[in-house]
């Protein structure tokens, strides 16, 4: 699967638009996290384990993403964005989009 940001991928053509797919995930924060974060926040620096929750749900969201254009038989994403939205206090969801396309060799 070629997953991309541009609305084309170089040396290929797009020679169907099944639509839009998405991926999502919503994550909370949790008090053991939160408490060496306020340390960190005390002393500077980066809070590893926000970095390694964010980075967890990123891949999550876009293997869900992956999924969706697979089934509707799509073997790229491209135009892909995400965003995120604050759910509740502590919570907050992750939303992966794009357009699932088939792709194949430009001539």
């Amino acid at each position: 699967m070629i997953i991309c940001s541009t609305d084309s991928i170089p040396g290929k053509k797009v020679v169907k638009v099944f639509g839009l797919v998405r991926g999502n995930t919503i994550r909370a924060r949790n008090i053991g996290r939160d408490i060496k974060a306020a340390f960190k926040h005390i002393v500077g620096g980066e809070i590893t384990d926000y970095t390694k929750m964010m980075a967890e749900t990123r891949e999550q969201a876009l293997d869900r993403l992956a999924e969706d254009a697979e089934k509707l038989g799509a073997n790229a994403i491209v135009g892909l964005r995400f965003t995120t939205t604050s759910i509740m206090q502590g919570a907050a969801e992750l939303l992966v989009y794009g357009t699932a396309v088939a792709v194949e060799e430009d001539d």
